[in-house]
């Protein structure tokens, strides 16, 4: 790098009580440099990026912007300095709409609005990106990814110098990752340095100038990407040598768990037909807004479907809640485990048995604490739970480990059809192939599983039968052996193939 650094963290550490968040750790960003960092969960990074943002202060270590100490204790005064962060998690407003979401840091002490203005720059943010939305429109119940681009759009909506990308593209579509990539070109044109925190080694080695490796809250590695090999910065990042990714044995297909016929809910999805046998995975591939998760949402109940029939073992149900769909064997884990999978404030202990509380009674409905401690510590051993304590409050955990908390809760309910939505989200490489083999195990045991993703790599090595859809609408359901990633992506963008003719091609 020629030019001086932007933005310097200097030996920074971070404890919270007897665990080393953060141990003296180095980061440098350069002007129009995307800077990847990369990590397990529980490396050190989001600690780095609420350091970074104001939300922490380092106990010592010092950041400095453009040569000079600054001292930023709380995000207002990080946007002062022209620091902006896009977090894994959108954070949109729900009873305020997109165009008061993009700009609601802007806002002053007049009370007056000039709507009109606000609106119009408003779509002209979203044009950037590439998108059309709505300004108007209330942010509650905006799917993943349309919350994603209102927190893009926040970020540059604001003149902003140094930009946190915290996997950005987790809820994305190929498509759209190709439109965030193309903004992130432009604002590296115009100067803007870039910290890109991704799971998704391909998009940091397609992106990224420079990797950043932290391990257990120390760093480990700075090298320019060409320097680096996916298997070096995974051998950096879990401090072992890790296989190729993960691959479902196959398992005998038993009975039929669950039939599906012309299901609809419109104008979410129509005519939806498949049948799940126990121990099959069926992957539900398809961009987003193509339905996948209203299928998933009307099997649990949440929103239940207007017309078709549902077979479940055997018999003829119709589900209008998860109480229902839970009590039958049913269960769904969200894609947004923050806000549907957990009760954050609650310990990961409460959260595993909170399904299931009555089985914890005693005959003066007192829960049993012993009851739960043990069942918590079977999962926390199974399912390998990164954690110091079993009271440990949920929303204190590591993205991987709240997932693992999220599986246990509807694992320890006992069910025969599990419901996965984006399984894998935000997770890194180490705690996916825990994921993985996991689903394995169940398959093996005979559960059956549904399971969406948007992950085209992990839905391949996951699936028994893969089931491909388009705004609503069922393209096709593909055998394991004759599904490749051109004949998925051409099914979920409306472009049939010729799957035999395909599948020759693959194998001349």
């Amino acid at each position: 790098m020629t030019a001086d650094p932007l933005l310097e963290i200097r030996n920074v550490s971070k404890q919270f009580g007897a665990t080393k968040a953060l141990s003296a750790v180095s980061l440098s960003l350069y002007p129009g440099e995307v800077h990847a960092l990369l990590g397990e969960n529980g490396a050190g990074k989001s600690t780095l990026i609420k350091i970074m943002t104001g939300i922490y202060q380092p106990d010592s270590g010092e950041i400095l912007l453009q040569g000079r100490p600054i001292s930023l204790h709380n995000s207002a005064q990080a946007q002062k300095h022209g620091i902006a962060a896009i977090y894994q998690e959108p954070l949109v407003f729900p009873d305020l709409n997109i165009a008061e979401n993009i700009f609601i840091s802007h806002q002053r002490r007049n009370p007056l609005v000039r709507w009109g203005k606000l609106y119009r720059d408003a779509e002209k943010v979203l044009a950037q990106l590439g998108v059309a939305l709505d300004v108007r429109a209330l942010a509650r119940g905006l799917p993943l990814a349309a919350q994603q681009t209102v927190e893009i759009a926040k970020a540059i909506s604001m003149d902003v110098r140094v930009l946190i990308m915290d996997e950005p593209t987790a809820s994305l579509s190929i498509h759209e990752v190709k439109q965030l990539f193309g903004l992130v070109q432009n604002l590296r044109k115009a100067g803007v340095a870039i910290l890109f925190i991704s799971h998704r080694l391909d998009e940091v080695f397609e992106i990224a100038d420079r990797v950043t490796v932290f391990r257990d809250g120390q760093f480990i590695s700075t090298a320019p990407v060409a320097e680096v090999t996916p298997e070096q910065a995974i051998r950096d990042m879990v401090g072992r040598e890790i296989g190729d990714i993960f691959v479902k044995e196959p398992s005998p297909r038993g009975d039929v768990v669950l039939s599906v016929k012309d299901l609809s809910r419109e104008p979410r999805f129509h005519n939806v037909n498949f049948e799940l046998h126990a121990g099959e995975v069926l992957g539900l591939a398809g961009l987003v807004g193509a339905g996948r998760t209203d299928v998933a949402l009307a099997l649990f109940g949440i929103a239940p479907a207007q017309h078709g029939h549902i077979t479940y073992l055997g018999k003829e149900v119709h589900l209008h809640s998860p109480k229902q769909a839970t009590h039958m064997g049913i269960v769904y884990v969200p894609e947004d485990r923050r806000q549907h999978g957990l009760v954050l404030p609650m310990s990961l202990m409460a959260n595993i048995s909170l399904p299931s509380v009555k089985n914890y009674r005693n005959q003066f409905g007192m829960v049993q604490r012993g009851k739960e401690v043990t069942t918590a510590e079977q999962y926390r051993q199974q399912l390998s739970i990164r954690t110091s304590s079993l009271s440990m409050p949920a929303g204190k955990l590591s993205g991987g480990n709240q997932q693992k908390v999220v599986l246990s809760k509807w694992l320890n309910t006992k069910p025969r059809l599990l419901i996965l939505d984006e399984p894998t989200r935000g997770i890194d490489v180490g705690a996916k192939q825990e994921v993985h083999r996991l689903i394995n195990q169940l398959a093996q045991q005979g559960m059956a599983i549904l399971m969406i993703s948007s992950d085209l790599p992990e839905v391949l090595a996951m699936s028994d039968r893969i089931l491909v859809m388009r705004e609503g609408q069922q393209m096709g359901i593909f055998e394991r052996h004759e599904a490749t990633q051109e004949i998925v992506m051409a099914a979920a963008i409306g472009q049939a193939l010729d799957v035999s003719a395909e599948r020759a091609g693959v194998n001349a």
